[in-house]
């Protein structure tokens, strides 16, 4: 495929409001400021509106949820929707409790979301797949990615990111497998919530109905870039994170192009 979409980031640094977790904030602005985007990182309720005025993709990330923040991210997110801004959603920890599972249902249901970016065992909570997750990670399962991914996108009608050894992208019909990553990424707190900002970063540039390309060129583009941080590290794993934003600040449409391993199955 062609890899279009991150020069378009780097020439209109588009703005990625992130309604995030605590955990996450820092790496995640770093993260899409390396890559080329501009980050607004806030959950206020006063002002989730308002930022939809001007921002070009909506990040919403129920990692450490408070009612207050399910109330901001509603509002953004229906704001987000009048005025034609692509809005993302990290499921984190779905399926894990009852509260969670309430929270992403309610956003759901009264926000139409452009892409899901999640491990395998909340992507499958979101398809009603049986899945043992274990609190925020992926836990264990029988069911074929492929499928809960297709399923998933199907049912939400948006594109569907599963973010994992291996990744699966689907719109409901195609679904493209990318076979780059490190296992280093799942040991580095907010690996996989930044990429859910990247994702939207990709979004907030993409042509209208290209939103699958666009979605397996972010997910491509961050895994090549985790690929060659990971070169030569074992478990120096604070060297992998700096390593990391470094990599996403030198990638090259040319580096993606040659290490790309993507399949559509």
């Amino acid at each position: 495929m062609q890899f279009n979409y991150l020069n378009l980031v780097r020439e209109h640094n588009p703005l990625v409001h992130c309604m995030t977790n605590i955990v996450v904030t820092n790496f995640s602005a770093n993260g899409l400021l390396a890559l080329g985007a501009s980050p607004f990182m806030s959950t206020m309720s006063e002002e989730a509106a308002e930022i939809q005025q001007f921002s070009n993709a909506l990040l919403l990330n129920i990692g450490t949820i408070h009612d207050f923040d399910v109330e901001a991210m509603i509002i953004a997110g229906q704001a987000a929707n009048q005025h034609g801004v692509p809005v993302v959603l990290d499921p984190v920890g779905a399926g894990a409790t009852a509260y969670r599972r309430a929270t992403v249902r309610k956003i759901l249901d009264q926000v139409k979301i452009s892409a899901i970016r999640g491990n395998v065992g909340e992507v499958a909570f979101l398809a009603d797949v049986a899945w043992q997750a274990k609190g925020v990670d992926a836990g264990e399962g029988q069911g074929d990615i492929a499928d809960i991914a297709r399923v998933a996108a199907q049912k939400y009608q948006c594109c569907v990111a599963i973010s994992g050894e291996i990744d699966y992208i689907s719109d409901g019909k195609r679904v493209a497998k990318i076979a780059n990553g490190t296992p280093l990424f799942p040991k580095v707190t907010g690996s996989g919530c930044l990429l859910g900002a990247v994702v939207g970063a990709f979004l907030g540039v993409a042509e209208k109905n290209d939103e699958f390309n666009a979605c397996v060129e972010a997910c491509t583009a961050y895994a090549v870039a985790g690929e060659l941080a990971a070169q030569g590290l074992h478990n120096q794993l604070g060297d992998f994170a700096v390593q990391f934003i470094n990599q996403l600040a030198d990638l090259t449409p040319e580096k993606i192009n040659q290490l790309a391993r993507i399949n559509h199955v």
